[in-house]
């Protein structure tokens, strides 16, 4: 069975940044596509940052250039570094494969950008 454990969220002002991080179990994060994802209050999920198998990572329009998508594969552990954050950025993130694994969602990390 797939597990998720992300944290690293929290409050932050506009402009500031974060370090999230998930960590998995059940799975092997190298081997796989992984993502991580958001859910704003009133909003459907999305995939904010992605990375191959292969390392190549990709990402949105609405967060290109200020989001940035890491694994470190001796912790099996995905990581999402923050920065520039503005209060759209507001939301629980959440790390999966891609696409999202059937096996279930973590409790995903609380994200709140406000002054």
């Amino acid at each position: 069975q797939v597990q998720w454990v992300e944290s690293g969220g929290g409050l932050v002002q506009p402009g500031g940044s974060l370090r999230l991080s998930c960590t998995a179990s059940g799975i092997i994060v190298r081997l796989n596509n992984m993502g991580w994802y958001r859910q704003a209050p009133g909003k459907q999920r999305e995939l904010v940052a992605s990375i191959t198998a292969f390392s190549n990572t990709n990402d949105p329009d609405s967060v290109k250039g200020r989001f940035t998508i890491s694994r470190d594969n001796t912790k099996n552990t995905v990581y999402l570094q923050l920065n520039s954050l503005i209060p759209e950025d507001t939301a629980v993130y959440y790390c999966n494969t891609v696409p999202a694994s059937a096996s279930g969602w973590g409790q995903g990390t609380q994200v709140t950008v406000s002054s």
